[in-house]
């Protein structure tokens, strides 16, 4: 090995590769078959897997991978090299198949991935051109962040959280049926068994769709210790893929293939001798390819590559997953691993240009995340207007007609429910779009056709309504707002991935029904509104928008507003009971873009100013509201009632991070008609939730006399008002402590 390469001895170094420490001077056979690549414009992927040089390229394509993500994690002395090691083969092999339309379950194979994309030229688009430029971007602002984003050029997704990463490529099978989306997962996330059941249910609503490939990668290592699956033999694993649905199940066991009498079950195929390293990675090669023309054919397959954590960097096991301080381009450890796997010049030109070519082109000009995808035009949807005042409309049944209206527009539109639509008042929707089974029913109105998507999971509802919305598809993830949390992590990962995506795509749209005030019979268990208090600090992000309509009208041009939007996370909270309908259909326009709304104002004497004025989020918690307002008025008090619809317009500009989002939306109320609003002698700011929800009100309001009503926790209860009253929520309770206040 040496630093110091002369064009004398060895090839011209390509430009790209600045920044790279150390060459070797020539590897085994590269003049017979790595002479020139495979791929071209004109070819995108390899003809034949068996074919010697192919195996070759892709080994050599492997071990470039592999040094890149030793080297670039190391420039920072951080970042996770041992994963995705373990499995350079299979990435390598899917690439030159032409398959790079690859997502992860694992936020830690970051670096792989980027590796990936800067070989094929994708991060060019970043202005990362070398290697140089590569360590220096890793891991800083607007470089490459540690854990992986979709806005990341030539990647589909984020992945940050275990358990995510299928629910995209399941997604990526749904819209696009032509194309084939691996996805890697890690032994260390299987132990979790949402994975494997997200896969059957998915599997079986959706048996056609199959174009999704799984490779796991079994190293026998989790993060910090031994994977909690490493104890199982080969006969056990194949057994676990085949019971969860899958047909083919290829294992690739790299020792079987060991000739440097490697202890344990788990060994490194880069100590193998050249000849065994071929054999291993043909085989690897001939079965990726198999997998790959099942799993297009409609038959559930999944490849897993059985290979020891670390597999060719600076260490093995679990000690090879993360990088320390102590771990620099200088210690012993890391150079002898670059060493190892050092590339001749001429070697990494090849890769590269097998790479920049596989699929069509590079990864940023390819991958289906990449483009906008085109979505059925909806036109103007048949809202219907319920007169204010006249009768009890159930604000959850007005705007299952619209998502059923949807639906039928748009035969992609799906629609996640683990509870159930009919226990939320929105059974309409499944009469028109179907629960999706392979038993036909007509009595449940299900069907192996439908567009209602009901596994028993909320990470498995969220995971599939997200990944369509980030795919470019149209969803609707609707929930028990008491159940919702259980979802909750990857909608707001791919809230922030919207937030920074290079391109428009329909939001991350939700529906909860507060159930907190309407299943008092349940008793805590079904009253969790502090998932309220999520959406309230997420708002901060500047594309997350928690909406309250107040009755059956608003809901349905908050859901009409939601589909006109791009790149937002947007969540309508709302009741499953009739409650007054409050607003005209123009009001609620105005109500949704400005963010309130006043409901009610007592008419006061020229001059004379409002006393009381309660600003609130909710539907329900208006009914004790009222009732407060109209015992103030008895007793010569004025008061005005506002409803808070959309309070992310109530922050100050300042406040929130819009101007970072990739479709920024800075639109706030303006300190006047604030003040029109919300100006009093005693503000009183009211929630169903937490009061987390009512920061941007209080820390604009100038009022000095103000408080606030909020949710405490659940209690078994026979009605909501017991429940208000528990939580010392009830109209008495407002009254009293609003003439307290006026003194």
């Amino acid at each position: 090995m040496n630093q110091s390469i002369s064009p004398l001895e060895f090839d011209q170094i390509p430009a790209f590769c600045e920044g790279i420490q150390y060459f070797s001077e020539s590897l085994p056979d590269i003049d017979r078959l790595g002479d020139a690549p495979l791929l071209s414009a004109s070819r995108a992927a390899i003809a034949d897997p068996s074919d010697e040089k192919a195996v070759y390229q892709t080994l050599l394509a492997a071990d470039a991978l592999r040094y890149l993500t030793l080297q670039v994690t190391a420039a920072k002395s951080s970042g996770h090299p041992g994963g995705f090691a373990s499995g350079a083969e299979a990435y390598a092999a899917m690439v030159m198949l032409g398959h790079t339309n690859i997502v992860t379950e694992v936020g830690h194979h970051a670096p792989g991935f980027y590796s990936a994309m800067f070989i094929d030229t994708s991060l060019e688009e970043m202005g990362i051109k070398t290697v140089s430029d590569m360590r220096a971007r890793f891991r800083e602002k607007h470089g490459l962040l540690g854990h992986l984003s979709g806005a990341i050029p030539g990647l589909l997704a984020p992945a940050g959280p275990l358990g995510q990463g299928e629910h995209f490529a399941m997604a990526g099978a749904l819209l696009y049926p032509d194309t084939l989306f691996p996805v890697t997962i890690g032994d260390g996330g299987l132990g979790e068994p949402y994975i494997m059941s997200a896969f059957q249910h998915f599997n079986t609503a959706y048996p056609k769709a199959t174009n999704f490939l799984p490779i796991l990668l079994w190293n026998g290592y989790s993060q910090e210790h031994h994977s909690m699956v490493s104890t199982w033999d080969n006969e056990r694993m194949l057994d676990y893929w085949h019971a969860h649905g899958f047909q083919h199940v290829y294992l690739i066991n790299a020792k079987d293939f060991d000739d440097a009498n490697q202890p344990g079950e788990y060994v490194d195929s880069t100590k193998f001798s050249w000849e065994r390293r071929m054999a291993f990675t043909g085989f690897l090669l001939k079965a990726a390819s198999v997998a790959a023309e099942h799993a297009l054919n409609g038959e559930m397959t999944a490849i897993i590559i059985k290979q020891l954590k670390g597999s060719g960097v600076h260490a093995t096991g679990a000690k090879s997953h993360n990088l320390y301080a102590h771990h620099t381009l200088e210690s012993a450890d890391v150079i002898s691993g670059l060493q190892r796997r050092a590339l001749p010049p001429r070697a990494w030109r090849l890769v590269r240009e097998n790479f920049r070519h596989a699929g069509g082109g590079p990864a940023a000009k390819t991958v289906v995340t990449e483009f906008e995808r085109p979505l059925p035009d909806l036109g103007k949807l048949p809202l219907t207007e319920f007169a204010p005042g006249k009768e009890n409309k159930i604000p959850t049944t007005a705007f299952g007609e619209i998502v059923a209206a949807v639906g039928k527009l748009d035969k992609s539109f799906i629609v996640t429910n683990a509870d159930g639509n009919e226990a939320s008042s929105m059974a309409n929707i499944n009469k028109a779009l179907t629960i999706r089974h392979p038993t036909v029913d007509d009595l449940y109105f299900q069907g192996p056709s439908g567009q209602v998507y009901e596994p028993l999971s909320e990470d498995a509802c969220a995971g599939l309504a997200v990944g369509v919305a980030l795919f470019g598809g149209r969803s609707l993830w609707a929930s028990y707002e008491s159940f919702a949390i259980n979802g909750l992590p990857i909608w707001q990962t791919v809230t922030q991935a919207m937030a920074e995506l290079r391109h428009k795509t329909p939001c991350a749209i939700t529906l909860f029904t507060a159930g907190a005030l309407e299943q008092g019979r349940n008793g805590w268990t079904h009253q969790r509104p502090e998932i309220e208090a999520y959406f309230a600090a997420m708002m901060r992000n500047g594309n997350v928008y928690p909406l309250f309509p107040v009755d059956a009208n608003m809901i349905q041009v908050a859901y009409d507003w939601a589909l006109g939007q791009s790149n937002k996370g947007i969540v309508i909270t709302a009741s499953k009971t009739p409650l007054p309908v409050r607003t005209t259909l123009k009001q609620a326009r105005q109500a949704i873009e400005e963010g309130a709304t006043m409901l009610h104002e007592t008419p006061v004497k020229a001059g004379s100013s409002c006393r009381v004025v309660f600003a609130v989020t909710g539907d329900m918690v208006l009914l004790p509201v009222f009732e407060a307002a109209q015992q103030l008025e008895a007793q010569g008090v004025g008061v005005r009632i506002v409803a808070i619809v959309n309070p992310r317009r109530l922050y100050r500009p300042t406040d929130v991070a819009w101007n970072t989002c990739s479709e920024p939306d800075g639109k706030f109320m303006s300190r006047a008609q604030f003040d029109k609003l919300f100006h009093g002698d005693v503000l009183l700011g009211v929630t169903g939730g937490p009061s987390a929800m009512l920061e941007p009100l209080m820390l604009r309001s100038a009022v000095p006399t103000r408080d606030v009503f909020c949710w405490k926790r659940g209690e078994t209860t026979a009605n909501p008002n017991e429940l208000f009253e528990f939580n010392a929520m009830n109209a008495q309770a407002m009254a009293d402590r609003a003439m307290e206040l006026l003194g």
